[in-house]
């Protein structure tokens, strides 16, 4: 669970600290390279935090009431800076070992402060995580293991808050370079928004099931049945084909990786904002009352 993120940030940070090297003198590339190589030794999995709270939307983070509603630099020795404030909607975030702060949005000179990318161990001094809650999450919490789900490699979110978290110059890939910001979130956000083809791999357990319970309730011939089976796998692929075409469309970047196509990408986004409740909605359909009322492990013992 949760690689997509480690194959995300380390895509789009090797390219942009590659163009911020070549524009300021920096060696944010050869710092970014050296971690990524003890990622690979040691087989980690990578968290990536890019979204803030935000607070006032019309407003940059310099212009907020507080400013710690988007991460910042609060401080800096020779050794490293001290960031605080707080990333959310941080799924995976628990059981990674490392973390990547990252800006949420484009910033101006105002917010220098704010143009922060920085690798942490998720159990960093000065980090909280404030564990949230899914719809049926006291369920898999019962006795028994029915119910569970994916148990043991499960996902789960949390709001991560950061209280002069330390981060040694050596883990440091942006400090300050503000004009950049908006490079690595378009970037990111065009590799993940590809990754969700992902999605498709859940799509086909789902379509799998209903077409089990379909042969169970003796009815797998039936038309409307076999129509509701070729929906749901007709939307499952069109999500597949969108993200497998923007990989093949992809472009070298000048720091040699590849970048997708950022047209597809968006649209295989876009058809998992939509497909996924659709193939859910055809089979509780072919299902029928019997997902939404079963008893629990609980209720039947």
């Amino acid at each position: 669970f949760q690689r997509c993120v480690g194959m995300d940030a380390p895509n789009s940070l090797h390219s942009t600290t590659f163009e911020i090297d070549e524009k300021h003198g920096t060696d944010y590339h050869k710092r970014f390279l050296e971690f990524v190589k003890m990622v690979q030794k040691e087989n980690l999995v990578i968290g990536g935090a890019m979204t803030d709270p935000k607070g006032d939307r019309s407003k940059g983070p310099a212009d907020q009431d507080d400013p710690d509603l988007f991460t910042r630099i609060v401080d800096k020795d020779e050794k490293g800076i001290y960031v605080s404030g707080a990333k959310a909607h941080q799924t995976g975030c628990i059981n990674s070992h490392w973390i990547i702060l990252m800006p949420t949005v484009r910033l101006t000179e105002n917010d220098k402060d704010w143009a922060i990318v920085g690798a942490i161990p998720a159990d960093a001094k000065g980090v909280t995580y404030i564990y949230g809650r899914q719809s049926c999450d006291t369920r898999s919490m019962e006795e028994g293991d029915i119910d569970d789900g994916n148990a043991k490699y499960g996902g789960q979110e949390a709001l991560i808050i950061l209280d002069r978290v330390f981060i040694p110059w050596d883990k440091v890939f942006m400090n300050g370079e503000y004009e950049f910001a908006s490079m690595l979130i378009e970037r990111f956000t065009c590799y993940h928004r590809r990754s969700y083809v992902c999605k498709t791999g859940l799509g086909d357990v789902l379509i799998g099931a209903a077409a089990t319970i379909a042969d169970y309730n003796g009815v797998p011939k039936v038309s409307h049945i076999k129509d509701k089976i070729i929906e749901m796998t007709h939307l499952n692929e069109t999500i597949f084909a969108a993200g497998i075409a923007s990989s093949h469309q992809g472009q070298k970047m000048k720091s040699g990786v590849y970048l997708n196509d950022d047209m597809l990408a968006q649209v295989c986004k876009h058809n998992v904002t939509r497909f996924p409740y659709e193939i859910s909605r055809l089979a509780q359909d072919i299902a029928g009352g019997l997902v939404v009322t079963l008893p629990s492990e609980k209720d039947f013992r």
